[in-house]
């Protein structure tokens, strides 16, 4: 019986994680999770799951549920904050740790459980966004393994060989091609971005998934975070990563080798697909996936991704190529940009514009330890909350 923790449980990852384990009871247990504040959804999760530790991000949240169990589940015990985190990070009777929280909050989950051994199922791409060099380095001194759930760096990993450890270049692959939807405004004029509504951004043509995710694709800054993301992950230098946008997001990323060949991995647009991938990996096993019917499909699509009008994925690129601190910079302002935009403090053509200017004034120094990870970090998030401030006055 394989053990798995969830970090972040109750968002979309946590909840296509449970329906794939749950497909599967004689060979996985859930044996710890955690979520943000949303108490009655980690209630029903215990209920069905039973693991061994539940956590919460605040004490608040946490009474509350210990409250709701202690009659119903008395056996699960009930934790909070940053301590809670890391015992779900590295869990004793965790095999496997599904590393779902969303933005820079779940970075030191995610690198306790490097710490502890455990194998990685990583959809927090902002672990290695920000803290890429730090991460992999940890990574190689744990000796863990590290699967990629980005439906795009899951499908680059199967596209490659086994050994592409030690470098593209001497096993042959000269460009990885990640693609991508193209957002929900890949057709708009860009004088109609101006207007674009909250509810307008997470409306998501093929995907579901949370809100902030929504709306970095529709900004294209998820893919952005992805080309960094693809970079530490597969040792990538930014001249060899091109991102294609592919609208019908049938074929999740391709590898392009130098003998001309390109080799590509094909899907219905449902998680399931690569947390499956990782769970068994090396095996396969079933997902709850319909087979990709390619006559339903009938034809494939792409297109070059238009800068002018997204230039959040211009601006990934600059911060992977500068290197340092930058990238973390660019992380933050993009998460207080479309937490301003979310609330109604911020238009959607605003989030590049805050982003930018953050990253002109930051200070980028050499990435040496997590405290100057996260003094760029602090700093930045309050830089782009005084421009925001200011453009709203």
């Amino acid at each position: 019986m394989i053990g798995v923790s969830i970090l972040g449980s109750t968002g979309s990852i946590g909840k296509s994680t449970l329906d794939v384990l749950e497909r599967h009871p004689d060979r996985y247990r859930v044996v710890a999770m955690s979520a943000n504040r949303d108490v009655e959804g980690m209630l029903q999760q215990c209920l069905r799951h039973r693991p061994a530790l539940a956590v919460m991000a605040d004490e608040e949240s946490a009474a509350r549920l210990s409250q709701r169990l202690r009659k119903q589940a008395p056996e699960i015990e009930v934790a909070s904050g940053d301590q809670g985190l890391e015992q779900v990070a590295s869990h004793p009777e965790a095999d496997q740790v599904m590393a779902a929280i969303v933005g820079a909050a779940g970075l030191l989950p995610t690198l306790a459980a490097v710490c502890a051994g455990k194998r990685i199922l990583l959809a927090n791409k902002e672990a290695l966004v920000m803290a890429g060099a730090l991460f992999m380095e940890e990574v190689r001194r744990a000796q863990v393994e590290v699967l990629p759930i980005d439906s795009e760096h899951n499908a680059v990993f199967q596209c490659l060989p086994p050994d592409f450890g030690r470098g593209l270049e001497q096993v042959g692959v000269s460009r990885i091609l990640l693609t991508a939807s193209g957002g929900a405004f890949r057709t708009w004029p860009a004088s109609a971005l101006e207007a674009v509504t909250p509810e307008q951004a997470c409306n998501h043509p093929n995907w579901d998934m949370g809100r902030k995710i929504s709306v970095d694709s529709a900004t294209l800054m998820n893919k952005g975070l992805e080309v960094i993301e693809a970079h530490w992950l597969f040792g990538a230098a930014p001249e060899q990563i091109e991102v294609v946008v592919h609208p019908q997001s049938v074929i999740h990323s391709l590898v392009q080798y130098v003998d001309g060949s390109v080799l590509a991995q094909l899907g219905n647009p449902d998680m399931r697909t690569p947390i499956a991938h990782a769970l068994a990996w090396p095996e396969r096993t079933d997902s709850g996936v319909a087979p990709l019917d390619l006559f339903e499909v009938a034809h494939l699509d792409f297109e070059k991704p238009d800068l002018e009008r997204f230039p959040c994925l211009a601006l990934a690129f600059r911060a992977i190529e500068r290197g340092g601190t930058l990238p973390a910079v660019l992380n933050a302002a993009n998460e207080e940009a479309v937490a301003a935009f979310l609330d109604g403090r911020l238009g959607f053509t605003g989030i590049p514009r805050v982003i930018e200017e953050v990253m002109e004034r930051a200070e980028v120094t050499p990435v040496d330890d997590l405290e100057g990870l996260f003094r760029a970090d602090r700093a930045a998030r309050q830089l782009a909350n005084e421009l925001i401030t200011r453009s709203a006055a």
